[in-house]
């Protein structure tokens, strides 16, 4: 008998019972903490999943391939599996061992066997050409040096028509340009040593960039930024959501940023689009 297919919605409530037994993703989904920022990293988390709902479990037909590059604890892999979706993703995350833990609880309501993981470099391990029909980099882009190196490697493992979808800050955001700008300056690659390869990587460090730049990058290597899958999310700071109600402020948000302009382009800090191989 076929699963029916999960919501964002029921994939999110299963995610906080999880967490309720792995605590040690509780720092990084912090939905357990402060109450008041519930709403707003909820509204967050569901945006970026209905994303990849909308262009991946939608979207999907019979016999597609899709690469998490960058899978980290391999959430969006699991939601793809609860429906039915098989999906590899590679990572370079310490948490690495915690996504074992994470199938056992997840197998109780769908087949995790669809979601494989391996613990490996994009550099040293390139997939072979034509091997994918969708890659999706979710806060994995702006780590990813060389860039062009990278873009290339998804040019190459994408077959006709293959797609990049790809969840990653809107690096024009006034106030995160300021942080990172307090927290790395202007370094914005670094080495770093890795244990479990015994090498040294390099990557981006927190090298966030603006729609026009991505545009760019993936034109001179041979990919077409579709307008209409551009999208923006997360303009309202937390305290909006200490008096008003959530899903109205999320109304609003989609109301904004359908519309190009000023706001838009420096006060949202989220940017979501899908890159098609020309």
């Amino acid at each position: 008998m076929t699963r029916p297919k999960m919501s964002p919605e029921q994939f999110f409530e299963l995610l906080l019972k999880e967490l309720e037994v792995h605590t040690e993703m509780q720092p990084y989904y912090k939905f357990l903490g402060k109450r008041s920022s519930w709403h707003f990293r909820r509204n967050y988390f569901l945006q970026r999943l209905r994303y990849i709902h909308k262009y991946l479990v939608e979207g999907h037909r019979p016999g597609m391939t899709i690469w998490d590059c960058g899978c980290g604890y391999g959430t969006t892999c699991l939601y793809l599996a609860m429906n039915g979706i098989a999906t590899h993703g590679t990572t370079l995350e310490f948490y690495y061992e915690t996504v074992q833990k994470r199938k056992e609880y997840w197998a109780q309501y769908g087949d995790t066997s669809l979601f494989t993981c391996t613990y490996e470099n994009l550099f040293d391990n390139r997939p072979a050409p034509a091997s994918y029909d969708r890659i999706i980099v979710q806060d994995t882009l702006h780590h990813l040096e060389p860039i062009n190196d990278a873009l290339q490697i998804f040019n190459n493992s994408l077959r006709p028509g293959g797609q990049v979808v790809s969840i990653e800050e809107n690096g024009n955001n006034i106030i995160q340009r300021a942080k990172l700008y307090k927290y790395r300056g202007n370094k914005r690659i670094i080495t770093i040593w890795d244990e479990k390869l015994q090498k040294d990587i390099l990557i981006g460090n927190e090298n966030i960039r603006s729609l026009a730049s991505w545009q760019q990058l993936f034109a001179k290597n041979g990919f077409d930024i579709s307008d209409a899958s551009v999208q923006y999310v997360r303009y309202y700071l937390p305290f909006y959501y200490r008096h008003s109600d959530a899903e109205e402020l999320l109304r609003q948000e989609e109301k904004i940023q359908a519309s190009p302009g000023m706001r838009r382009e420096y006060l949202f800090f989220g940017l979501n689009f899908v890159a098609e191989k020309k």
